[in-house]
């Protein structure tokens, strides 16, 4: 049974396990923090749909604590790791994980050559040192990439899931949901990995949403959420003057309010009106 059940949930403590001996030693420069308990890595690993694909790739597996369980499943797992001890560990304690289930560094993956055009998930419990640029990955390549679940930083994983009008809303934000549903499922204390990070983690899961497409505009979409937060306390008629607003825009309601005021659908949309205006 699940040990989550709602929104920034912080999984139960008696639920830890005792922590092993590491065969594999944690690198600093590689963001490795090793989670040790069991009941947390099923959990990550549970809150896969696995519907709709038959493929997962995990990043970062390190010890395999997740690969465990998407062996047990009925999908074809594949590792993106880096780290050569991390891969010898790997192939000696998880025979099922053939040559070709190995894929390198994950940021550099062409993910529709290397499976062939199909739909993946993509799972992991992340180094932390990388992870807005994973998150980019995923959104770079969200016609094949239908669901995510993953740990971060706790402040990413709130960044990420944040709503208009809150702190935590921002950049980030915005890019990411754009394309996914984001859902924050729970918060993971710093002692049950190895080591320990010096701040939580929050475990979210990413759905691939159907709001209304950016029709090509991606570029402007970016340009536009980037420059609106530059400058969050004012309005967006001061933050997007680095732009160059067109004429047809300029007494467009948005420029009126600050950008932590507009709902994705309605930078989607801005960004839309603005490309048509030109």
């Amino acid at each position: 049974m699940s040990n989550f059940s709602g929104s920034k949930n912080t999984y139960k403590l008696p639920y830890l396990c005792k922590k092993s001996k590491l065969d594999v030693r944690a690198k600093k420069h590689l963001g490795q923090h090793f989670l040790t308990d069991q009941n947390i890595a099923r959990d990550i690993v549970d809150s896969l749909s696995l519907e709709g694909y038959k493929k997962v790739l995990e990043v970062g597996p390190g010890m395999g604590v997740l690969t465990k369980f998407l062996l047990e499943k009925d999908v074809e797992t594949y590792v993106a790791e880096i780290d050569n001890e991390s891969i010898d560990y790997l192939k000696k304690h998880y025979p099922k994980l053939e040559e070709q289930h190995f894929v390198g560094d994950f940021l550099k993956t062409d993910i529709p050559a290397v499976f062939d055009g199909e739909e993946l998930a993509v799972i992991g419990n992340f180094p932390y040192n990388i992870s807005s640029q994973i998150l980019f990955k995923i959104i770079d390549n969200f016609q094949y990439v239908p669901e995510m679940s993953g740990m971060f930083q706790k402040e990413v994983a709130e960044r990420t899931a944040a709503v208009p009008r809150t702190k935590d809303y921002g950049i980030l934000s915005v890019l990411v949901q754009a394309y996914y549903d984001v859902e924050y499922l729970f918060t993971v204390h710093e002692n049950v990995f190895n080591p320990p990070p010096k701040v939580k983690s929050g475990v979210i899961r990413m759905t691939r949403n159907l709001k209304p497409g950016l029709a090509g505009n991606e570029v402007l979409f970016k340009q536009i959420v980037k420059a609106g937060f530059g400058q969050r306390r004012k309005k967006m008629s001061n933050s997007l003057k680095v732009l160059g607003i067109p004429e047809a825009m300029s007494s467009h309601r948005f420029l009126d309010i600050r950008a932590e005021e507009l709902s994705v659908a309605d930078f989607i949309d801005f960004t839309n009106e603005w490309k048509a205006s030109l």
